[in-house]
Formats: C-alpha cells, structure tokens, sequence
C-alpha cells in the first residue's frame, strides 16, 4: 500500500500543533484551554447554555474550526480518528459550564459515545448538568428502520449551526436539546469516495479502491459504504445518490433546505461546483427550495478524494437559527437580508 506524503513535524505532535494552529489562526477569538487540546472562545456570553462539540482529530475543520460566535462555545479534539479522552471532555465541560447546563454535541461513533457518557457521569458527580445530541445524519450506514445506529458526517455542520443559535439565544438546556435533535433529525447526508485518505502518523492509506471505482456510501475513517461502482459521470452519480437521499426523511415538493456539497479532502472546487449545479438542478425539478448552499471543506478525511452531499429540511423554527450570523474559523454567516 503506497504513502502520503505530509507536512508535518513530529507525528506525536500533530493534535497539540493543530490546536494550536487554530488558536493562532483566530487572532485572539479563540483560545487553547490550560494547554490542553481544547479550543474554545476567548470570551464566553454570560449566563448561556454552553455548547461542546468535539470528536477525533483528522477531520479538519470538524471541529475545532465551528467554535466561535453563534457556534460552539468549545470543542475537544482526540488523538488522529480517535475519540477525546472523558477527562479531557470534563475539563471542557467545567470550563463553559455558566450554571445553565452543557449540551454535549458529537457524531454517533462508539469511541464518542463511551467516552461522552463518562465524562457526563462525573460532570453529575461535580453538580454539572449535561445532556447529549448524537449526530446520525449518514443515510448510507444503517437503514431507517436502525437510524439510531448511523453515523455522524458532514451534516455535523448544519447542527452546530443550529445548536450554536439556540444555545446563544436560550437560557433553558431542554429547549436547546430539543431543538438541536430537531435540526439533527431533520438532516440526512451521503457521500462517495474515489481514493482514500492516510492517517498522519504513518502516511499508510486507510483503504484501496482500483483506479477505475468509486465508493458510494464511504464512511469518513474508510468505512465500506452501500456500493462499489465503477467511475461514472457526475450528474449520474449525483442523481444515485439523491435517489437514497431524498426518499429517506422524505424530502418533498414544498420543502426548504439548506445544501452542503462536502469536500471530503482533495476533491477539487470545479468538481464540487459541477456536483452542486446537478444537485440544485434535481431538487428545482422536485419542486424543493434551497434556502441557503454551502460548498467547500467541511467535515474531512485527510486527503480522501471524494465528496459528500447533506440536507437539512428546514421549519420557521429552524430557519431562524440556522439564518442568524455565526463567525468561527471555518463557517462564517453573515445576517441574512430581508426578501
């Protein structure tokens, strides 16, 4: 299996440098809790319900680069596609907790949820009030009948948009929570891969696909997906995917959603300019809205070649969290113009 070849200094020091790079990159909104590899904002808006997000580095900008205003208030980086440690989680949730609760927001995955779920049960030993919104927005990974069991991808972005409003503008824990399950339930992404991505440390490639296939339904650490095809064009590849998408929330004549095309890490800006024109063509012949497109690196995974679509279905409700600005490193939203 061949190599990749990396920018980095010593591969034990990837997390730290990469938390560190975000910090720098801020320009003093941000910054590094207590040395340890937790971003979070430099100051939090008092009284609010705080909002941790986090999850195994590798996937930059996930997640370190959603913390900021509107966003999250936090977020806690693992080691490479590894879950955060709990007591790295604790020290996070100890540093945004205000007296109105934290909302613990992260991609379903065994490792973050074992993990999530400690650092809960010793936040309650201290007095801290917690709750947990698992993201399950990948359609490819289990059917609708186990949706429970699927996992967080790129559509981690428009819940965090979300949580980031409710939170900002709710004092109450169980309302952010139910809102923040709402965005998440409302949200379903698919996404194919053409290459593989490496992991840092080694430079080994996490997968091999022949030159000539794709994987559609690919997870974001090289997991198999629905199908292996061979290479096709891209208006027919995005038509296979919408057809596993669209029927599944369902998403239908009326609707209004948000569109992320994801670029899972060396696709290029014309391929995904090419993908979003085809998905925006399929769902005007379907009579649903875009509300609002998004396209560009989002949710990653190292140099994986590939792309990943997400919808979010969008309420008054949810349209008016996810409408108000939002400025972090990686997403920023400016307020929305009136029609």
């Amino acid at each position: 299996m061949s190599q990749s070849k990396k920018f980095i200094n010593n591969p034990k020091n990837i997390v730290p440098e990469v938390v560190e790079g975000v910090v720098a990159a801020s320009l003093g909104r941000l910054k590094r809790l207590d040395g340890r590899n937790v971003v979070m904002v430099s100051d939090l808006a008092p009284g609010k319900v705080g909002l941790l997000i986090g999850g195994g580095s590798g996937h930059e900008p996930l997640f370190a680069g959603f913390v900021g205003k509107n966003m999250a208030d936090a977020a806690v980086a693992g080691n490479i596609f590894a879950a955060p440690t709990p007591d790295l989680i604790l020290a996070a949730t100890q540093a945004v907790d205000q007296g109105k609760g934290v909302l613990y927001l992260y991609g379903n995955y065994a490792g973050d949820n074992m993990n999530f779920d400690l650092a809960a049960e010793l936040a309650a030993e201290e007095g801290l009030q917690t709750r947990t919104v698992r993201i399950w927005d990948d359609v490819a990974s289990a059917p609708p009948e186990r949706f429970t069991d699927r996992r967080g991808i790129a559509g981690d972005l428009f819940v965090i948009k979300i949580a980031g409003g409710v939170s900002a503008s709710c004092l109450d824990l169980e309302e952010v929570t139910r809102v923040t399950e709402k965005a998440r339930d409302a949200t379903r992404t698919m996404g194919v891969a053409a290459s593989a991505g490496s992991f840092p440390e080694t430079g080994e490639l996490g997968f091999e696909l022949p030159d000539d296939e794709i994987e559609v339904g690919m997870g974001l650490h090289g997991e198999a997906g629905v199908a292996r095809r061979k290479i096709m064009p891209a208006d027919e590849l995005v038509d296979f995917m919408l057809e596993r998408i669209l029927p599944d929330l369902p998403y239908q004549a009326g609707d209004r959603v948000a569109l992320l095309v994801n670029n899972l890490g060396s696709t290029t800006m014309m391929e995904l300019l090419i993908v979003y024109r085809r998905a925006a063509q399929v769902l005007a012949a379907k009579g649903i809205a875009i509300h609002d497109g998004v396209l560009g690196s989002y949710c990653t995974s190292q140099e994986m070649a590939g792309f990943s679509i997400s919808l979010l279905k969008l309420d008054e409700e949810l349209e008016r969290y996810y409408d108000m600005p939002a400025q972090s490193l990686s997403f920023v939203k400016a307020a929305r113009k009136a029609a």
